[in-house]
C-alpha cells in the first residue's frame, strides 16, 4: 500500500501544482489503449455525420482528391547522376512511385519514366502502410542510397539501402529498425547511424543521443561509438562531407532547439580500438554552421563580438575554415540583415552560395562567389513581387545550375532552369490553374498590435468588397520556430475557399522567421502573448476595416499554430466566429513529457520551473476553459500516429469542452503523423472536412 501511495504522489506532482486538479483525461493520453480509441471511433462518427453526409461535402472531397491526384501537377526533380528523380502519387499510386527520366525526356509533355520502387506494390507484398520519407545518395558515385520508409506517416522510420542500377533493396545491405534515427554515409562500406541503441541512447526529446560507425557486415549493436550526448540533449549526429578534395566527418550536438556544439572530427581510419579526436569549432552556440568546400557559413541568431568587431543577428557570414581552426578570425559578411530584411536559408552550388532572403515578406534571392579575394553578389532575376520563390541546386558537386521554383497565390507554380551568371531560365513546367482567380487579388497591409509593433499581414480575395463586413474571412496564422508565412498558390484552399467569393488572410505575427531572430526571439518564453496579440490585431484590423466581422471571422493553424488557435479560443472567443485547430499543442503543463515536446523548452520555457511554468500557465488553452464563457465553434483534428505532437493534447481539449458542453467537433486520423495523412486521399478528407466546417459557420 506504501508504494502505491508513494506512486499516485508522484504522478499528481508530475501532472498538478499545490492549487491544480489532477488531470481526469490522463486515460486520454494512452494513444492505442482500447478506452482511449473507442472515445476516438465514437468522437469521429459525431463529426462525420455532422460534416461529411451531404452531397456538398462529397463534391468538395471529390474535386480536392481530384487536384492531389491530378497528372497535370509539376512532377519537382532532383538529380542523382545523369538522372532526374521524382516521387509521384495519383489515383493509380496512391502510395507512391520512385522513378526517374533524363533531362531531355522530361522536358517532353509526355515524359517517359522508369520505376525505380513502387511503394503501392511495397506495402502489398510486405503487409506495412508505408509512407515515402526520402532517399539519402552517396555522392559521388551515385548508386546506393539509403531509403526512409515510415509506418503509417510517423515521424519514426525504417531506413534500408537501395542499388539504383539494380532497382531493388541490397540483400544483406544496411537496415535500420523503426526509429527517430539520424543516418549518414561516410563511405560504401560504412555509416555514421544516430538511433535507438537500446535503454540509455534517447533523448528526453525522443531522439538519438548516441553516434555510431557501422561498418558494412557487421551487426548493428557492433558499430563503434564516437560520441555520446547528455540525456537531456535534444540530438546528436554525424556526417562526412563527401565534396571530392574536402573529405572531412563532423560531429553535431544539438544541445536545445536552438544551440548547437558542431565538432571536426579526426582519426576515425586509424582503426577501430582507437578514439577519434574530436575538435570543437569556436561558433555561438546559437549559430547555424555549415561548411562549403573551403568555407565555413554560420548563421548568426544573436549578435557576435569576435576578432574586435561585431557581428548582427541575423547575418550570413563565411570564413575559412582550416584557417578559423587555427585562430584566424577573418571572417566575412554574406548577408546583413535591417529591420524589414532577414534571412530565410542558403543553398550551395559549384562555385556559388544562393541566398534566400526576406524584404517586408517578400523573398528576394542573390548569389554570391569568392573572386578576386571578396565575395561578390549578383541578384536572381524573375522573382514575384508578392508570392513565393525557391532556388534548389541541381548538382553542387558539378554545375552552377539551379531549379528555380516561382508562385504566388493567384498563379500557379512555375519550374524554371537556370544557371547562375546566366542571362534567364529555361522554363521547365508550368502547372494548370486549379481554381478560378479572375476578379481576386493580393493586397499586404499591417495591424497595429498592443505594444505598437506594425504586424504586416497578406489578404488574398475579390478586389471590391461589400463595405458591410459580411465576407466569410479566414485568418491563418503560426508564430513560432522562426518560421516564416508567405502568401504561395494554394489549390486547395483556392478551389474550397477563395474562388466563391471569400477572403483567405495570412498574419506574420511574432514568433514566425518573417524579420528574422529579433521577430522570432520576440515571442519566446514569456514573450509568447506577443504573438497571440499581433494575431488579435491583424483580426481586429480586418474588422475595423470592414472586411468581415467577428460572426464571418474564422481562423485556423496547425501544431504550434494549434497552440495559437487554442490561446484565440480561450483568450477571444468574441472575435470570431469559427476555429479549426489541427495537430495541436494545448496542454502546456505536460507537452514537455509528451513525445518530442522536452525540445521545444526552448520555445515556450519548463513547465516544472515554477517561475516558468507562471508564465506558460497564460497560455496554456487545456488550462484556460471558462465553464461560464461562451465560446465560437471549433474542429479538432489530430493522428494517431503523430509521434511529435502528442495527440492526447488534442483529446484531452476536446473531453474537457465538450464536459462543459461547448460547441466542438473532434477527428483523429488513425494515421498520417504529424502532417495528419498519409496519402492523397486522407488528406484531401481531412482538408474537406476543415473547409465544410468553415463554410457552414462563416457563411
Amino acid at each position: 500500500m506504501r508504494i502505491i501511495a508513494i506512486t499516485l504522489l508522484v504522478i499528481m506532482t508530475i501532472t498538478a501544482t499545490a492549487d491544480e486538479p489532477v488531470d481526469p483525461y490522463l486515460w486520454l493520453e494512452d494513444v492505442t489503449g482500447e478506452k482511449p480509441l473507442e472515445w476516438v471511433r465514437g468522437r469521429n462518427a459525431e463529426t462525420i455525420d455532422a460534416l461529411a453526409e451531404s452531397e456538398q461535402f462529397r463534391q468538395l472531397d471529390s474535386r480536392l482528391l481530384s487536384i492531389l491526384d491530378s497528372k497535370d501537377r509539376i512532377p519537382m526533380i532532383s538529380k542523382i547522376g545523369s538522372r532526374y528523380v521524382n516521387f509521384w502519387r495519383d489515383t493509380n499510386h496512391p502510395k507512391g512511385v520512385w522513378r526517374w527520366t533524363t533531362l531531355e525526356k522530361y522536358r517532353q509533355a509526355a515524359t517517359d519514366w522508369e520505376t525505380l520502387l513502387d511503394l503501392d506494390a511495397l506495402a502489398a507484398a510486405e503487409d506495412e502502410n508505408w509512407v515515402w520519407h526520402g532517399a539519402t545518395v552517396l555522392e559521388p558515385a551515385d548508386r546506393l542510397c539509403l531509403v526512409s520508409l515510415s509506418r503509417g506517416g510517423a515521424d519514426a522510420e525504417v531506413v534500408r539501402e537501395f542499388d539504383l542500377e539494380r532497382r531493388e533493396f541490397v540483400a544483406d545491405g544496411f537496415t535500420l529498425p523503426e526509429a527517430k534515427s539520424r543516418v549518414a554515409w561516410r563511405n560504401e562500406n560504412s555509416l555514421f547511424v544516430a538511433t535507438d541503441f537500446g535503454p540509455g541512447s534517447m533523448t528526453s526529446s525522443g531522439y538519438p543521443r548516441t553516434v555510431r560507425l557501422w561498418r558494412r557486415g557487421r551487426p548493428l549493436e557492433e558499430a563503434t561509438p564516437v560520441f555520446e550526448g547528455e540525456p537531456g540533449d535534444m540530438s546528436v549526429s554525424a556526417y562526412r562531407d563527401l565534396t571530392p578534395g574536402f573529405e572531412r566527418d563532423f560531429l553535431v550536438r544539438q544541445k536545445t532547439f536552438y544551440t548547437s556544439d558542431m565538432f571536426l572530427v579526426r582519426g576515425l581510419d586509424r582503426g577501430e580500438g582507437d578514439v577519434p579526436d574530436r575538435v570543437r569549432i569556436e561558433k555561438p552556440d546559437d549559430a547555424n554552421a555549415a561548411v562549403y568546400r573551403e568555407w565555413l557559413l554560420l548563421e548568426l541568431r544573436s549578435d557576435w563580438h569576435v576578432g574586435g568587431r561585431r557581428f548582427k543577428a541575423g547575418s550570413l557570414l563565411a570564413t575559412d575554415l582550416d584557417r578559423f581552426m587555427a585562430g584566424d578570425r577573418e571572417i566575412e559578411i554574406i548577408f546583413e540583415p535591417t529591420d524589414r530584411t532577414s534571412l530565410v536559408g542558403f543553398a550551395t552550388t559549384r562555385n556559388h552560395v544562393i541566398v534566400t532572403t526576406l524584404d517586408n515578406v517578400r523573398n528576394r534571392l542573390f548569389a554570391v562567389s569568392f573572386q578576386g579575394g571578396r565575395w561578390q553578389r549578383r541578384s536572381l532575376p524573375g522573382l514575384p513581387e508578392h508570392g513565393t520563390a525557391t532556388a534548389v541546386p541541381v548538382d553542387d558537386l558539378e554545375s552552377d545550375d539551379f531549379f528555380l521554383v516561382t508562385a504566388t497565390a493567384l498563379e500557379p507554380s512555375t519550374l524554371s532552369l537556370g544557371t547562375v551568371g546566366g542571362d534567364s531560365a529555361e522554363r521547365l513546367r508550368q502547372a494548370p490553374a486549379f481554381f478560378e482567380a479572375a476578379g481576386l487579388a493580393v493586397s499586404q497591409h499591417e495591424a497595429v498590435s498592443k505594444d505598437g509593433t506594425r504586424v504586416p499581414y497578406f489578404q488574398i480575395g475579390p478586389k471590391s468588397l461589400p463595405d458591410d463586413g459580411t465576407t466569410p474571412t479566414l485568418l491563418y496564422g503560426y508564430g513560432g520556430f522562426e518560421i516564416p508565412l508567405l502568401p504561395g498558390y494554394d489549390p486547395l484552399a483556392g478551389s474550397a475557399w477563395l474562388e466563391s467569393g471569400r477572403v483567405y488572410v495570412i498574419a506574420n505575427i511574432r514568433g514566425g522567421g518573417e524579420f528574422g531572430p529579433a521577430w522570432h526571439q520576440a515571442a519566446l518564453k514569456a514573450g509568447r502573448p506577443r504573438a497571440y496579440e499581433d494575431f488579435i490585431a491583424v483580426a481586429e484590423d480586418l474588422i475595423v476595416r470592414r472586411v468581415t466581422s467577428p460572426g464571418h471571422l474564422g481562423i485556423k493553424g496547425g501544431s504550434n499554430g494549434g497552440l495559437l488557435m487554442g490561446n484565440m479560443l480561450t483568450m477571444r472567443p468574441d472575435l470570431f466566429g469559427a476555429v479549426v485547430c489541427q495537430v495541436p499543442l494545448l496542454d502546456m503543463r505536460r507537452f514537455h513529457r509528451l513525445l518530442a515536446g522536452a525540445s521545444w523548452m526552448g520555445e515556450y520555457g519548463n513547465p516544472d520551473d515554477p517561475a516558468e511554468w507562471a508564465f506558460i500557465r497564460g497560455f496554456s488553452p487545456y488550462h484556460s476553459i471558462d465553464p461560464d464563457r461562451t465560446y465560437p465553434p471549433i474542429l479538432i483534428t489530430t493522428s494517431t500516429r503523430d509521434d511529435r505532437v502528442h495527440p492526447g493534447h488534442a483529446r484531452k481539449m476536446a473531453a474537457r469542452l465538450a464536459e462543459h458542453e461547448k460547441p466542438v467537433l473532434y477527428y483523429e486520423n488513425i494515421e498520417g503523423g504529424h502532417g495528419g495523412a498519409a496519402d492523397n486521399r486522407q488528406r484531401a478528407f481531412m482538408e474537406a472536412l476543415g473547409w465544410m466546417f468553415l463554410r457552414r459557420r462563416l457563411d
